[in-house]
């Protein structure tokens, strides 16, 4: 039997749906760390079915690190204007303005690249993650940083 907790706890750590969170812990038998991995393989494959779907919407975050020596600017691009409107795709947005800040990649590098936050998922693995809750196809179209 799975603890309501656990369910609780998984989806406040993944910030998936209810059901999502039951039947990952059900086939992890309990195991939350097999529940999480559960959950990213099946963010990993639902986005590969998106993949064709087009991004025509999207938002321009920015970011001027303390100091206004950094500077970053991203276009992030969604299905639909419902998703770019949220507050968890502009915290997405962010976040991977903190990123590119902090580690400086070239475009071709961003997805593999361990993220600051939790360096055992990689940036392309927390974008499946927001494409797995959402439901849309994510894409980074473009990014600048500057530097002084």
């Amino acid at each position: 039997m799975i603890d309501i907790n656990q369910i609780k706890k998984l989806r406040q750590e993944t910030g998936l749906s209810i059901s999502e969170c039951k039947k990952a812990l059900q086939e992890a038998q309990g195991d939350l760390q097999k529940a999480k991995e559960i959950l990213k393989k099946l963010g990993k494959e639902f986005a590969e079915k998106r993949e064709a779907k087009e991004t025509k919407q999207g938002i321009i975050e920015s970011y001027i690190h303390p100091g206004k020596k950094i500077g970053v600017m991203i276009e992030l691009l969604c299905e639909s204007d419902f998703v770019a409107r949220s507050p968890e795709f502009q915290k997405l947005a962010h976040e991977l303005c903190l990123q590119i800040a902090a580690m400086n990649p070239t475009p071709s590098s961003l997805m593999e690249q361990p993220w600051i936050r939790d360096e055992k998922k990689t940036i392309g693995d927390l974008i499946n993650e927001y494409i797995a809750k959402f439901g849309e196809k994510i894409t980074v179209k473009n990014f600048v940083r500057y530097e002084i």
